[in-house]
């Protein structure tokens, strides 16, 4: 979700050894587009989402920076409206794809099922490869290839107010080794909560809509933590999404409804000790509260705190014939200078090694230092985890994605406002495997 609600956070599986992204060039587009390295000079297109107009104006920099530092490759960037941009992807022929191309994290999937993607491995440097971070680059992998990079990634946790903690003398955690249990935390909302008039003193940004994307991004989280997941190892939800330890920790999330605030407005003004939020609510968060406010990890429910993570992300179109250019363009964009410049416009974690010690929020001392610790801890695209050691966790990267977050979503706003979670769930999950499974034979 990374920086608005228009932003979303996801994707994958298991780390690529260097070695692996050195494997040839797969081919594209239903057995018959393949990409091609080209000469490494001439023109390549580039499609971008457009969102805020400070990283609109970041990108088009760096293209315009690209182009001025030398003069083999020209590259032509097209903004295209954020609302529209997947979808254009999506019905897009391959062959009429551009050279570069931004994707969603949850879309990955799918665009490689296609073939709309070509791997990173022929074109884009070992050094550029080896410079993003671990959870940057298993967010970008499908079947032990790597397609995507990032600029940015994502961040998530609790934002508190510290002058209202304090004064009901609650204990708040500020790292990943003392977070609070979901019991700790549930006693302190009721704490905080007999300090407050009307009692709502929890900010679950309800506004953004718990049915929507932020739903998934901002709460499954707790089904990691829990040791369950969307899914299975064998790619079915049931037994994952509806597990007794998982139905459990979603009886306690279904217990803080009467703290929780409907107002999105409610923790900036000072009216709710607590937000369960991501880092594009930090700027605005920051500048109601100053040095009042803190940032501390999600609870733990028996398997460490997880958190939510991954951002959008560059690849190659695979019917590209000149992704040689292509990969000269990807190593540009994800040079410090750039990856700064944007996650300066946006906020974000810097997807790079060196661009996130560098970075005065997330480096260092920084006051988002605890959302890098998070990132540096990746769990990749679990399916059921049960290891306390990882924390950043990824949505699967599977091609029903979609299916999975819309009924995943419906079972969390149905939750929160009164139905039974064994049985919200268990639908949502007979309702993916059958979504699933249809899809499967599809396929076939």
């Amino acid at each position: 979700m990374p920086t608005g609600h228009r932003r979303r956070a996801r994707c994958l599986t298991v780390f690529l050894a260097l070695g692996l992204l050195l494997s040839a060039c797969a081919s594209s587009g239903r057995g018959k587009v393949r990409s091609e390295p080209g000469g490494g000079t001439g023109s390549i297109t580039i499609w971008a989402h457009e969102g805020q107009d400070s990283e609109n104006r970041a990108l088009r920099r760096a293209v315009e920076a690209f182009n001025a530092s030398q003069s083999d490759v020209k590259a032509d960037l097209e903004l295209i409206p954020g609302e529209d941009y997947t979808e254009m992807v999506a019905r897009t022929d391959v062959s009429d794809l551009p050279d570069v191309l931004e994707f969603d994290g949850p879309t990955l999937a799918n665009f490689v099922h296609s073939q709309k993607l070509a791997p990173l491995s022929w074109y884009v440097s070992v050094s550029t490869v080896a410079n993003a971070t671990k959870a940057v680059q298993l967010q970008g992998t499908v079947g032990h290839q790597l397609y995507g990079l990032a600029m940015y990634d994502s961040g998530l946790g609790i934002y508190g107010n510290r002058k209202i903690l304090d004064a009901a003398g609650v204990a708040y955690p500020t790292t990943l080794e003392d977070a609070w249990s979901a019991g700790d935390f549930t006693r302190a909302l009721e704490d905080l909560a007999a300090d407050d008039a009307d009692g709502k003193v929890l900010d679950l940004r309800e506004a953004s809509g718990l049915a929507t994307e932020w739903g998934t991004y901002g709460f499954s989280p707790i089904l990691w933590s829990a040791g369950g997941g969307l899914l299975d190892g064998s790619g079915k939800a049931s037994g994952a999404l509806d597990s007794a330890s998982v139905v459990a920790a979603f009886k306690t999330f279904q217990s803080w409804k009467p703290y929780a605030t409907p107002d999105p407005d409610a923790f900036a003004r000072g009216g709710a000790a607590l937000s369960w939020a991501g880092h594009w609510m930090y700027p605005a968060f920051h500048k109601a509260l100053g040095d009042d406010l803190v940032v501390m990890p999600l609870p733990d429910f028996g398997n460490g705190p997880k958190t939510g993570q991954g951002s959008w992300s560059w690849g190659i179109g695979a019917a590209t014939k000149n992704g040689r250019a292509a990969g000269k363009f990807l190593d540009f964009l994800l040079n410090d200078e750039n990856v700064t410049a944007m996650t300066e416009a946006n906020g974000a974690p810097p997807a790079t090694v060196t661009g996130l010690d560098k970075s005065r929020l997330y480096g260092g001392k920084g006051p988002l230092r605890l959302f890098s610790e998070q990132l540096s801890a990746p769990c990749g695209s679990v399916i059921t985890y049960v290891d306390t050691s990882c924390v950043a966790t990824t949505r699967p990267a599977v091609v029903g994605y979609p299916v999975v977050t819309r009924e995943f979503g419906k079972a969390l706003e149905a939750i929160h406002t009164g139905t039974e979670p064994g049985i919200a769930l268990a639908g949502a999950a007979r309702a993916i495997d059958r979504a699933l499974a249809e899809q499967d034979q599809t396929d076939r």
